[in-house]
């Protein structure tokens, strides 16, 4: 979306006609514990080259008649795609870990319509879900999570401009970290939410936690993890003066945004090394998107994107409870050593398990013509 376009559509299940037609992915996903993914050279000779291996995949008991422009090789708009309206319903864990003190908050609200206003007529579903991995004490992340929702939805932006509430929703947070004298200011805490507005989700994050999207069993990525050694976020410390020693920004903090930490910030309104400002990204949501996961570092330091996405689908079609699935990829993480807090929320878009995918077999046969064969022959008899 342009600059000066943050509007979204106001959808619902009443309000069809202004959907969005759902954009494909391109992406794949960076690293996988248990899927080795080919080079991408020459496909395999007795397969049809394909952009992605899961592209492929059937659904179980699904049929592959979808229309097509014949001769572009782009599938034709499907209606009841464009019709599509999520459900959410959510499931999360936290537990303190081998650390002595827990500093890990999170919010699940599934429907965002008991916190609008009930004077205003809102024509969309809505959910918003948050993490927050406090440092320092958990004042930042508590007092984070008791307002940010509150301060996103009271902004005059809101819902016509909704990137900008979240921005302004970040900062106000900031700033009331550094001005409430009943918190201490030294205490900061990362920030990643997930709000969702009708098909639409604006994922908002400052920090090293991490949202990942389960698009029928492949992981994609929503936010950029920010440590200090990214380097984008290097260069930006680096041109605003901060420095980074053996992986902490001016030697004290492992991350490149936070919201508080004001002893390590100047003045309101400048431009530091640690910034409070998130990083947002938009997706429109399909059929194909199952669910997502939020969790914060303590996760994600010891096991991949794609391994959680495929832990957590073999879980919904075994039991369909998002609950159970954060608790698994808990003790996951637990088994796998993680030194931190764990806490991880897992959203569902659909009341349905996952579907199972089936890879079509290839029953081509393969032929050689008459001169091969003596080719082949005469070098069989050479040799």
């Amino acid at each position: 979306m342009g600059p000066g376009t943050d509007v979204w559509p106001q959808c619902s299940s009443l309000d069809n006609g202004c959907l969005k037609e759902c954009v494909e992915e391109d992406d794949e996903p960076e690293d996988s514990d248990n899927v080795s993914q080919p080079k991408a050279a020459k496909p395999p000779r007795n397969y049809q080259p394909m952009r992605h291996c899961i592209s492929q995949a059937m659904l179980a008991g699904a049929s592959d008649s979808r229309p097509t422009n014949e001769g572009s090789g782009v599938k034709a708009p499907n209606n009841e795609r464009c019709a599509y309206v999520p459900i959410f319903r959510s499931g999360s864990c936290s537990e303190m870990g081998p650390k002595p003190y827990m500093e890990d908050e999170y919010i699940c609200v599934d429907d965002l319509r008991e916190h609008l206003d009930a004077q205003r007529d809102y024509p969309f579903l809505g959910a918003f879900y948050g993490v927050f991995d406090g440092h320092g004490g958990i004042d930042a992340a508590s007092f984070t999570k008791r307002n940010i929702l509150e301060f996103i939805l009271e902004d005059s932006s809101f819902p016509k401009g909704v990137k900008k509430a979240v921005k302004n929703a970040f900062a106000k947070v900031d700033h009331a970290l550094a001005d409430t004298r009943s918190l201490d200011n030294s205490s900061g805490t990362t920030a990643l939410t997930a709000l969702i507005l009708g098909r639409n989700m604006l994922i908002a994050n400052a920090g090293d936690s991490r949202a990942v999207l389960g698009k029928r069993g492949r992981a994609i990525e929503l936010s950029t993890d920010h440590k200090p050694s990214c380097t984008s976020e290097k260069m930006r410390i680096e041109k605003l003066g901060g420095v980074i020693y053996d992986g902490y920004l001016n030697g004290q903090l492992s991350v490149a945004r936070a919201l508080g930490d004001w002893h390590m910030k100047g003045p309101k309104g400048s431009d530091g090394p640690l910034s409070a400002e998130p990083e947002l990204e938009e997706v429109t949501l399909c059929e194909e998107d199952e669910f997502l996961i939020i969790g914060c570092d303590g996760l994600w330091d010891v096991m991949s994107s794609q391994y959680a996405v495929t832990i957590v689908r073999k879980e919904l079609m075994m039991h369909n409870d998002p609950e159970k699935c954060s608790r698994q990829l808990v003790m996951e993480a637990s088994k796998r050593n993680s030194c931190d807090n764990l806490t991880v929320v897992v959203i569902c878009f659909s009341s349905d398990p996952p579907p199972k995918i089936e890879i079509p077999r290839m029953n081509r046969r393969r032929s050689i013509s008459a001169e091969g064969l003596d080719v082949l022959k005469g070098v069989l008899g050479d040799a």
